[in-house]
């Protein structure tokens, strides 16, 4: 006898995913199985350098595919990976001035506020991050997958443009 194996949208990517329990991040909108493929893409980029390199892409678009409900900490992380994206994409700060800009958009967060999360449109997800045969495809998607998900969020690029200013 064959076993039926069922399958979810996750809310924040709209991937489908097996649908089983497991961990999710406390905020994020993401299904178990999303956070699971997302763990491992994590791992092999924590342990390979050549992954690594793109690794601060990796969690802001991740982030910001998946912005969960409305609550200070979801506003916050929301507001930080989007100006995280707007710079790696828009400006000329690179990814050693990240953690920088994180810590600063971290202690200004009042400066932060809801936006509403754009339809999920039909792009690129963890699952095609997961998918690359080798580090040079890997970093090629996560670079894809950043212009896509911001391509996403463009109804609010002027208010994310102004938080990155005033810091």
């Amino acid at each position: 006898m064959k076993c039926q194996e069922s399958f979810i949208h996750c809310p924040g990517c709209r991937a489908l995913f097996p649908d089983v329990e497991g961990p999710t991040h406390r905020y994020l909108g993401a299904c178990a199985g999303c956070w699971t493929i997302y763990g491992e893409v994590l791992a092999r980029e924590y342990s390979d350098p050549r992954y690594g390199r793109v690794h601060h892409l990796t969690v802001d678009a991740y982030s910001v595919q998946h912005p969960g409900k409305p609550s200070p900490q979801t506003i916050q992380s929301i507001g930080v990976h989007l100006i995280s994206l707007y710079l790696a994409l828009e400006t000329d700060y690179g990814p050693a001035e990240s953690p920088r800009i994180k810590r600063r958009s971290v202690e200004n967060r009042e400066l932060f506020q809801w936006l509403d999360p754009p339809s999920p449109a039909p792009v690129l997800t963890i699952l095609d991050i997961h998918a690359a045969q080798n580090a040079d495809e890997h970093a090629d998607r996560v670079r894809r997958w950043c212009h896509e998900v911001w391509e996403m969020w463009s109804e609010h690029h002027a208010i994310i443009r102004e938080w990155a200013a005033a810091l």
